[in-house]
């Protein structure tokens, strides 16, 4: 493999659409930016239009007439086709013959070399090596009659068989099954397909059984050969000689090594629990967490990687369903009918757990699938197929001789609504051993932060007892068997640790220039490099702790540290200073715009440029003021809490005036390398950086849309102001669905639309160029879907850049930021450890633990806080601007350093942190302060939910927009 010289190297000459034509630009006259002309680095760029031609140029691609639109949908159609090949077929790195490919599956770039900047240094992963010995493995087909959905029963019934067929039918073999259609063998069974009967002995399993729990149950298994799974093609992966990863062989031995731990403990996705792995811990309200490791088996550098990582989640206590209810729900009178609200609360919180009843002699257990509409005493069926009605508690009354104590409660109904089965409360029992899936409350969520948070050197010991715990060496289907071996020690790992870089403040403050150390940096002595400027502003205050004066000398206090960093702030409100009751928040917001709007009724393009608000004393009001402000009033807002403006902090009041500069306009810092046009593949040509992102409504909730949103850089040559844009789309669907839409307009004919044009359009407006070259930062995608939003997201933005201009295609570069993964790094040396033990902020890894072939890296870019560092891992799925190894690591650590709300680096790069925020935000315009976030990655769901029509965010209001007002 052939290295790049660190300084980003040439353009390909097959890398994009029309690389036959010269730089894009528009095609009438030339002109400049803001930052001066723009240096030619090719002999062919032409000349760049003026800032009010371009724009127009650009703009007129908007609205075009019906011959226009004609020929840009063809060229649009051109360039689709031109994506789809061209991602398809892939293009090697270097100019060596590539390694011949077994399918047509997208190519991601090749790693171009390694990364040299930086200073080396040692550290450990939680990565385990595992050796895999020269056996043949084949894929036999499992069919279980009757069906069963449970994996856990499937893995009883096969593990019988083995205990009755091994010796006589299976060859002595002990396979590993899935717990679903697959079972693996190390050498053939000696037969091709055969039938077993399998009895299992009834554990009460299936829900309202009313046998006896010592009566058998038979399974017919019927086992089929499927398929030889192929480790040669897996050993040629690994060495390099194959681009394809073999996932069926890799599947395999993953299930083996999950055979073992699936029969003992709790599986949670990828993730396993029990309370032999640590004692259970208190989240409040019949909620607890158990702790648990995750376990994944992945292709590197260095070979097979057993990725091993500690984990905790929250899980039910098996508590009496009456205390649970009387928890979570505040039931101060459980002889008291409950309301319908209350009922429909409860249905929603009980529908799905499994309960155990133990009131005869052997214990059922049953899933419950709603509430009886009625109390109990009124609850009334059918009994033993009469037509004479009794009540549920009558029946265990005669029955069974209980009398029941809470009647005015509504019973657990079991079964289908055709023969539902109802059960009371007080008689049922959770189940140990089923998670929680609910949203945590806040205070749930601070134990489980809190019990979970360990130090790395506590994190490194209880990944090595999660290791120790499997005994994959003494595991006789592992080490036996199949032949793997799992070495139980950290892998080291060379790494390096990039330099931070310079920033630049204003020359007029006592430091105009600092190095952040460590990861963190103060505004001391320190003037905003480019101060907002506020001239009309009010506050009001919606909390009651705060007094009558308090909220004027908290806007006095904030004021002077706005002016003291840089920025220039009228002292005096444009319209007084009021309190209002928390109950009142849309009518006084309104009353405020239409007060402020007749004030500056005389001053052309006058209008409140900022409201500060003191939140209300109690939760839940945060979205309505964001919803109200930013669509339907176009008020840019600063919110505070109350005990914070109680408090009169002057930290409080800079990490404030931070905020508040960028969302008037201004700019906290800037890059010094950017200024001076240093960064490489950045400064050299206009070049916009994109961040996008898709957050997810909370599990459980079915009706809300998922929120996509693109921020984009708009003040290139200084990368540090982000624009941005949001959209409602389908139900949990991962790719971004209005990066580029057209639709039919009765006067205009097509009209091109979208994300990514409106973005480039307003960038032209900004910096009067346009984007010569793009990067984007994309966030929450995880590896299974790489390929599917690689090539509708990158086929949505050639179509865009083609319908704003013909021949308009610029380099693009397309990165993944994944932040949900379980690589963790732990210095092996103290020289590379910070005061938490943590490795230090700028740390990269692109060696050994890293894609095989492919561009990826971790890059750990802050200091940690509390607890054990995450690094990012960043991975590049299409670049057309040719970076280096070293070049996109430096880039990407220098962008942590330009975070607007604070003086510190960031985990990840701030365009992928502005559009999960904005993301978030929009949530808000939606649900309240009822939004939930999860980050995306894992598959798009099915269900009612993605059959919804999908309502349309409300409009964020143009001078909103303007500003960063997601901050």
């Amino acid at each position: 493999m052939s290295r790049r010289a660190g300084s980003g190297g040439g353009r390909r000459q097959d890398s994009r659409c029309e690389q036959q034509q010269p730089t894009p630009s528009f095609q009438r006259g030339g002109g400049r930016g803001r930052g001066g002309p723009v240096p030619q680095t090719t002999s062919s760029a032409s000349a760049v239009p003026p800032p009010h031609q371009a724009v127009s140029s650009f703009s007129s691609a908007v609205r075009p007439d019906p011959a226009e639109a004609s020929s840009s949908a063809a060229a649009v159609e051109k360039v689709r086709r031109q994506v789809e090949q061209k991602l398809a077929i892939g293009e090697p790195a270097v100019k060596a013959p590539a390694p011949p490919a077994s399918s047509k599956s997208v190519r991601f770039p090749s790693r171009p070399g390694f990364g040299t900047l930086g200073k080396k240094c040692l550290l450990k992963a939680n990565h385990f090596l595992v050796e895999i010995s020269e056996r043949d493995f084949r894929q036999y087909d499992v069919t279980i009659t009757p069906e069963v959905l449970s994996k856990a029963i499937n893995r009883q019934v096969i593990s019988q068989l083995i205990t009755q067929y091994r010796q006589s039918h299976l060859g002595n073999r002990m396979p590993a099954y899935d717990g679903r259609k697959s079972l693996y063998t190390a050498g053939p069974l000696p037969f091709q397909s055969k039938e077993f009967v399998v009895k299992l002995p009834e554990k009460d399993q299936t829900a309202g059984s009313s046998g006896s729990a010592k009566k058998d149950r038979d399974f017919k298994v019927a086992i089929k050969f499927a398929s030889m799974v192929d480790q040669h093609r897996l050993r040629e992966f690994l060495s390099g000689k194959q681009i394809d990863s073999p996932q069926e062989a890799i599947q395999a031995l993953d299930i083996v090594l999950r055979a073992g731990p699936s029969k003992d403990y709790t599986i949670v996705g990828r993730s396993f629990f029990s309370l032999k792995l640590g004692d259970p811990g208190e989240l409040g309200d019949g909620v607890e967490y158990w702790r648990g490791y995750y376990q994944s088996l992945r292709p590197t550098q260095m070979g097979l990687s057993l990725n091993v990582d500690v984990s905790a989640r929250s899980f039910y206590v098996p508590i009496p369903v009456i205390d649970f209810v009387s928890k979570n729900f505040r039931l101060r009178d459980m002889n008291r009918p409950v309301s319908d609200q209350d009922r429909v609360k409860l249905k929603k919180a009980l529908r799905g757990l499994r309960v155990e009843l133990s009131h005869q002699d052997h214990v059922k257990t049953y899933k419950i699938t709603g509430l009886s509409s009625q109390p109990l005493n009124q609850t009334f069926f059918n009994q033993d197929g009469s037509s004479a009605k009794i009540s549920v508690v009558q029946y265990f009354r005669e029955r069974y001789n209980i009398g029941l104590r809470y009647t005015a409660l509504p019973g657990l109904q079991a079964g289908n609504d055709s023969r539902p089965i109802y059960l009371p409360m007080e008689l049922c029992k959770i189940v140990e051993g089923q998670r929680y899936t609910k949203k945590l409350n806040g205070r749930q969520v601070n134990s489980l932060l809190k019990a979970t948070c360990e130090r790395p050197f506590e994190r490194e010991a209880n990944i090595k007892k999660m290791v120790e715990a499997n005994k994959f060496r003494k595991e006789e289907l592992v080490n036996d068997e199949f032949g793997i071996r799992v070495k139980e020690e950290l892998t080291f790992v060379e790494a390096r640790v990039l330099p931070p870089p310079m920033l630049n403040y204003h020359a007029t403050g006592g430091e105009a220039r600092v190095n952040p150390s460590l990861g963190q940096w103060n505004m001391i002595n320190k003037k905003m490099v480019n101060g907002g400027r506020v001239d009309f502003w009010t506050c009001v205050n919606f909390s009651s702790q705060i007094n009558r004066d308090l909220p004027k000398e908290f806007c006095r206090q904030l004021i002077q540290m706005c002016v003291s960093k840089g920025m220039e702030f009228n002292t005096n409100a444009l319209i007084p200073i009021r309190a209002a009751h928390p109950s009142q928040i849309e009518k006084t917001l309104v009353d405020i715009h239409m007060e402020c709007e007749a004030k500056l009724a005389n001053q052309e393009k006058a209008r409140l440029q900022l409201l500060i608000i003191i939140l209300p004393d109690f939760t839940g009001s945060y979205g309505t003021i964001k919803r109200i402000c930013e669509t339907e009033l176009g008020i840019v807002s600063q919110c505070c809490q109350p005990k914070q403006a109680l408090r009169l902090d002057k930290q409080y009041f800079e990490n404030i005036a931070l905020k508040i500069n960028v969302k008037v306009g201004g700019r906290n810092s800037v890059l010094s390398d950017a200024i001076q046009r240093r960064i490489p593949l950045v400064s050299d040509r206009p070049t916009i950086i994109l961040g996008a992102d898709v957050t997810h409504p909370s599990p459980g909730e079915d009706s809300s849309p998922s929120i996509a949103a693109v921020v984009a850089s708009m003040d290139w040559p200084e990368i540090t102001k982000y624009r941005g844009i949001v959209s409602a789309q389908t139900h949990r669907e991962e790719i971004i669905q209005d990066l580029y839409k057209t639709y039919q307009d009765k006067a205009r004919g097509l009209v091109h639309s979208g994300m990514i044009r409106e973005l480039f359009i307003e960038f032209r407006k900004s910096t009067g160029q346009k984007p010569h070259r793009v990067i984007i930062y994309r966030d929450g995608v995880s590896e299974g879907q790489f390929n599917q939003v690689l090539l509708y997201e990158m086929d949505a933005i050639r179509k865009a850049c083609a319908s704003l201009e013909q021949g308009y295609c610029p380099p693009v570069t397309f990165v993944v930021v994944q932040k949900r993964h379980h690589t963790r790094f732990f210095p092996a040396e103290r020289s590379g450890a910070d005061k938490n033990g943590n490795i230090l902020p700028g740390t990269v890894v692109d060696t050994k633990i890293c894609h095989q072939r492919e561009f990826d890296f971790y890059l750990n870019s802050h200091a940690s806080i509390k607890g054990t560092s995450r690094p990012s891992h960043y991975h590049v799925l299409f670049d057309e601007n040719n970076f280096s190894a070293d070049v996109l690591q430096m880039v990407t650590n220098s962008l942590c350093y330009t975070y607007a709300r604070c003086t510190r680096s960031v985990s990840i790069v701030p365009p992928a942190y502005y559009a999960h925020l904005a993301a978030f935000r929009a949530r808000y315009y939606i649900e309240g302060e009822t939004s939930d976030e999860i980050s995306s990655g894992g598959p798009a769901a099915g269900g009612a939910g993605r059959n919804r029509v999908i309502r349309p965010l409300p409009a964020i209001k143009d001078n909103v927009k303007d500003v960063m007002f997601y901050c």
